[in-house]
Parts: C-alpha cells; structure tokens; sequence
C-alpha cells in the first residue's frame, strides 16, 4: 500500500475509537481474561502516545507507546484493520513508534503479545525489527498465554 501516513491520533475520534474498539473486542475474544493486556479504548490518556496509520484518508490502523520506567517503553495496542493486513501499515505503525521512542531518548521498548497462532504475524513483524524474547518486564508474570520481546533503542 502506497502513500501511508502514521501521525499523533486522538481516540475520540470516530474512526480512532472504532479501531480502537475492535481491536479490544478482537483482544478480549482471544485471551483468558487474566492474560490478556489490552489498553481499553477509554484508558488513552497523556501517559499513552497513540498513533493512527492512514491511507486515502480511512484510518487503517493503530499503535501505542508508553513510558514504563525511566527510558523504557512499551508498546502498546498495535492492531490493523483485516482489510489492510499484509500491506505494511503495521511495519510502518512501528517505524512511526520507535523513531518517537528515539526522539523521546528512550533507550529500550519492551511489548507483550499473544502466543496463540493469531499473533505470529506479529511476532514475525517484532522480530523482523529487532525485538528478542525476554522474561517478564514491569508488572507482568510468567503467563502460558504470552511471549514477552525487548529492544535495545539506539
């Protein structure tokens, strides 16, 4: 997909907050509620950096950052739209993030994602740049249901 554009969202915004939406819904359909760590759609608040991909002027998907620790981030609810998946919009989500992650002088991004075979995309996606397994970071414990990723920021 061509002509991609990933800037600052605002999720009150119709097309943000139905993102958003689904990919709470999609999250909470895929996870036992104890493993799963998906920001609710009203939890965005100044602590959280949201980002929306856009292309031809439809929001085609989001992602989120926060700071977790003194220069470490994580990142947050990543989620593309099924009719945009394979296109790129998620890579350049990510670009998008880690370059403000730089520009913050983070220096590490950590991220929880699923183990199940939904989210292998996102894991090829993670490792492709540079994320590697580690143990459980901040809050989170050793869970069945989850793989843990880390990146050292440059």
């Amino acid at each position: 997909m061509s002509d991609i554009t990933v800037s600052s969202a605002d999720p009150r915004a119709a097309d943000i907050r139905h993102l958003l939406e689904r990919h709470w819904a999609l999250m909470r359909a895929s996870s036992p509620e104890e493993s799963c760590h998906v920001l609710p759609p009203d939890s965005f608040d100044d602590g959280v950096h949201l980002f929306a991909a856009h292309a031809e002027g439809q929001a085609l998907g989001i992602g989120a950052m926060q700071l977790i620790a003194p220069k470490h981030g994580e990142l947050k609810s990543m989620h593309t739209l099924d009719t945009a998946r394979g296109r790129g919009v998620g890579r350049a989500i990510l670009h998008r993030i880690l370059a403000e992650a730089q520009t913050l002088r983070w220096t590490r991004m950590s991220l929880e994602t699923g183990s199940a075979a939904l989210f292998a995309p996102a894991r090829a996606l993670y490792e492709a740049h540079g994320f590697e397994q580690c143990p459980p970071f901040g809050a989170y414990v050793e869970d069945p249901h989850s793989i843990f990723m880390t990146k050292a920021l440059p």
